[in-house]
């Protein structure tokens, strides 16, 4: 049986990615009190398969140290998967300031920004032992899902999954980013009259940059690098890697140059994925 625990802070979207793992088949159990964990692994074991749990500060032992002890005494047939998601301090915060949920530490009498805090250290003994880590700062409830089926699936298959992530500067590194390449110091459609309402998906856009031996260059030279190193990267059973193109605001360049890529190592393989996370962002 496959066991997969998705863990994290309060608002960093532990509910969109349960959902997902529901809408992929996982019996899925919301708040269990940790040490009821291998009691409940013990009774579904051969009625299930695939198994979702989320766990929180809410349901942590007296004593958060616990869990790694309650883990370990798990059935040695059963194969874990840890889902951690967090979020910046400043987007937690404004999260729970526009839903105005209460954050369950509250109880404590502190304030917000302290029991953040708090909450991070006492899910420490089970962020550490994550498998997958994802910061959902800069990502919709719709890109998380998005995200977390890539990930899960990528694990389900036993294959490699090779996401080609497009993103603007001005809009922050995506957090999930195993690479990272810079386009910024290419020539810039947004500065040409006629291309800039266009994106890097857009035809004229496209015949603009191709058109440019520093563009061709530079894709050349991401390409060979990834078909020299992916088959050492896979050998070492990893599930995904992501690799994030960025230009200034992210609709024209690393747009174009992400999807050439991910055209590229198609050709070569399935299991190729292309996001494009702020192409819809304005660039004023």
């Amino acid at each position: 049986m496959k066991l997969t625990i998705v863990s994290g802070r309060s608002g960093s979207g532990k509910s969109v990615a349960l959902r997902v793992l529901e809408d992929l088949g996982y019996y899925c159990v919301d708040n269990i009190p940790v040490n009821l964990l291998p009691a409940l692994t013990h009774t579904v074991i051969n009625d299930y398969e695939t198994v979702a749990v989320s766990l929180d500060v809410r349901n942590l032992p007296n004593d958060p140290a616990d869990v790694s002890e309650i883990l370990d005494y798990l059935p040695t047939t059963v194969e874990l998967n840890i889902l951690y998601l967090d979020a910046d301090d400043s987007d937690l915060i404004k999260r729970f300031s526009e839903t105005r949920r209460l954050h369950p530490l509250i109880r404590q009498n502190i304030a917000l920004d302290q029991a953040l805090i708090l909450e991070k250290k006492l899910l420490e003994p089970i962020s550490s032992r994550a498998h997958l880590y994802i910061n959902t700062s800069q990502l919709t409830p719709h890109q998380l899902a998005d995200l977390v089926r890539e990930r899960i699936l990528g694990k389900k298959t036993g294959t490699m999954v090779v996401v080609f992530e497009s993103f603007g500067f001005k809009h922050g590194v995506p957090q999930d980013a195993d690479y990272v390449f810079d386009a910024r110091f290419l020539p810039n459609p947004f500065w040409e009259k006629e291309l800039k309402t266009y994106t890097g998906l857009d035809q004229p856009v496209k015949d603009f940059l191709s058109s440019q031996p520093i563009v061709t260059k530079f894709v050349w030279q991401i390409n060979s690098f990834f078909m020299t190193w992916l088959p050492h990267l896979e050998r070492n059973n990893r599930s995904y890697v992501t690799i994030a193109i960025g230009c200034t605001g992210g609709k024209h360049r690393s747009v174009f140059i992400a999807e050439l890529l991910a055209n590229n190592l198609r050709k070569e393989r399935a299991d190729v994925q292309s996001r494009h996370r702020d192409i819809d962002k304005s660039t004023t």
